[in-house]
């Protein structure tokens, strides 16, 4: 099966640069209702996963924050706990299904590195339940 069967493009998916300002990243998770959001760096490739925990640890450590002052905070500066690991485009099922254990959503990038979009665990187990309804009830 084709991973990019479950591809949802990057111009469908939300996501941040890490040259953004924290005031930009938080207006846009907050816009999309995500806990956590692909960074992209200047040149469109994937450096890592900005989560809401990241946020948090970051703002802990700039006392009296306002929003003001988040505008010139950039989110390249947070450490990030842990990114989600990518796969790239000719990646197989079983690659994406291990990534997707451990993730919210598996970016996908191309053979430059560019980021072209993400699947979402909610996908692939659709995919899975669909599979599943369809075997014989032998098993």
């Amino acid at each position: 099966m084709n991973i990019l069967f479950f591809l949802n493009p990057k111009s469908e998916t939300a996501y941040v640069y890490d040259h953004g300002t924290l005031r930009q990243v938080l207006e846009t998770m907050e816009y999309h209702k995500y806990a956590s959001i692909p960074m992209l760096n200047k040149e469109g490739e994937y450096v890592g996963t900005i989560t809401e925990g990241d946020l948090l640890w970051g703002i802990k450590r700039y006392t009296n924050l306002n929003l003001k002052e988040a505008e010139n905070i950039f989110i390249q500066d947070f450490p990030r706990k842990a990114d989600y690991e990518a796969v790239s485009a000719d990646s197989d099922m079983e690659d994406l299904i291990q990534k997707a254990m451990n993730q919210n959503f598996v970016p996908v990038v191309d053979d430059q590195n560019k980021f072209i979009g993400i699947i979402t665990r909610k996908s692939i187990i659709e995919y899975c339940y669909e599979k599943l309804k369809n075997l014989p009830d032998s098993y």
